[in-house]
């Protein structure tokens, strides 16, 4: 890879022997969220592995205070070029404001770099695929300025400065789980990751003759913005009522078995919903680490195809693009597992599929797929992989 981005550096911004001796190559992965959807915001745990597919960049420092960046995903934009004191956002600057944004946050944060660098990036995630190529860019950003400048922040701090950027720069209001699950992954293991406390611990992702596939439904999640907002909205309509009896800040610190005595207080039907998949999405994410843990892979698929089906019925956030390409999975035998992933509406899936006869298999669940909905799907193996780092080899 430092080959073919040296090639892409020369070619870009021009060969010198100080370019080729003081290059570096960065890189920080995707993510996937196996169990625990739209519970982050309710104090709850999520369980997302880092994946082998992300953004590399390879990174030359500079004598004065300009940054270049080039991405070989976006040829069409050119160099996007600025100083170390214009760190403001600009339309036009592109995918370029998420490295920017992250530069931003360090110097507003009392760690501002004297010299700039020329980089170009490449990602090979797949694009609308929900793997969170934007976390990666900015993640693989954070650890290389770290690096560079001899910043000595830790991993968890870098991270939180990435969320921070995608808040307040680029104007995403996006919980920490992306930016976690990439800085601080690792491979063959998913993260059991409390996005309030940031309490996490590793859980072993080893699949044997398992592989995950990610299937993107190829519909546009048109729906996802507005009803976050109002989910959100039901889960604290939900969270007030509970606290009539309950000293609590947030549904998921409920267990289920609590919750089935006083839901009552809960006078909505809806809101009651909402609340009852919260808090049993929560119980089945603590629990699929467990299984995890115990090399449990089928009792793991289960509490993945009943993540999906609370979505489904009780959280409502799938539709007819997300159930039907569920459905066709859980049609094969092979199939163990598989939910919805991200925010729902459109977007994709997760499965764990035995590794035999995958293309037919994969084949058949886009046939239906394609049948139910006349939208074909695209679908992507998926291998843990490390956090981010820099490549030195």
């Amino acid at each position: 890879m430092k080959e073919k981005l040296q090639k892409e550096y020369t070619s870009v911004f021009g060969a010198g022997s100080e370019a080729e001796e003081n290059a570096r190559l960065f890189f920080a992965p995707g993510r996937v969220n196996l169990i625990g959807e739209h519970i982050d915001y309710n104090g709850g745990y999520v369980l997302p592995a880092a994946l082998s597919l992300g953004t590399y960049a390879l990174t030359v420092p500079r004598h004065d205070n300009k940054v270049r960046l080039y991405s070989v995903n976006f040829p069409d934009k050119g160099v996007i070029e600025f100083t170390l004191d214009e760190l403001v956002y600009k339309k036009e600057d592109d995918w370029a404001n998420y490295p920017k944004g992250v530069l931003a946050v360090f110097a507003e944060k009392g760690y501002a770099g004297e010299t700039g660098f020329d980089a170009v990036f490449y990602g090979n995630i797949p694009n609308g695929a929900g793997l969170s190529s934007s976390a990666s860019i900015e993640v693989v950003t954070a650890f290389l300025w770290n690096e560079l400048n001899e910043f000595k922040a830790d991993p968890v701090t870098l991270v939180q400065w990435c969320q921070r950027a995608e808040n307040e720069f680029i104007g995403v209001n996006c919980g920490i789980m992306d930016q976690f699950s990439i800085g601080l992954g690792k491979k063959d293991n998913a993260i059991l990751l409390n996005c309030e406390t940031l309490e996490y611990k590793y859980s072993p992702l080893k699949l044997g003759g398992h592989v995950l596939v990610i299937a993107n439904t190829n519909k546009r999640r048109g729906l996802a913005d507005s009803k976050y907002n109002e989910r959100r909205s039901e889960c604290e309509q939900a969270l007030a009522g509970l606290q009539e009896k309950h000293s609590i800040s947030a549904l998921c610190e409920l267990d289920a078995e609590t919750f089935e005595q006083d839901k009552h207080l809960i006078k909505d039907d809806t809101v009651r919903k909402r609340a009852k998949h919260a808090i049993y999405e929560n119980e089945r994410t603590i629990h699929a680490a467990k299984l995890l843990k115990e090399g449990d892979l089928v009792g793991f698929g289960q509490l993945m195809n009943e993540s999906h089906i609370s979505l489904r019925d009780d959280y409502e956030v799938t539709g007819k693009e997300l159930d039907s390409l569920v459905e066709a999975a859980w049609d094969e035998e092979t199939v163990i597992g598989a939910r919805m992933t991200g925010a729902g509406f459109g977007g994709c899936t997760v499965n764990l599929v035995h590794k035999d006869n995958l293309k037919e298999v994969l084949e058949r669940i886009g046939e239906k797929y394609e049948k139910a909905t006349g939208i074909q799907a695209e679908f992507y193996v998926a291998e843990s992989g490390e956090g981010a780092h820099e490549i030195t080899d």
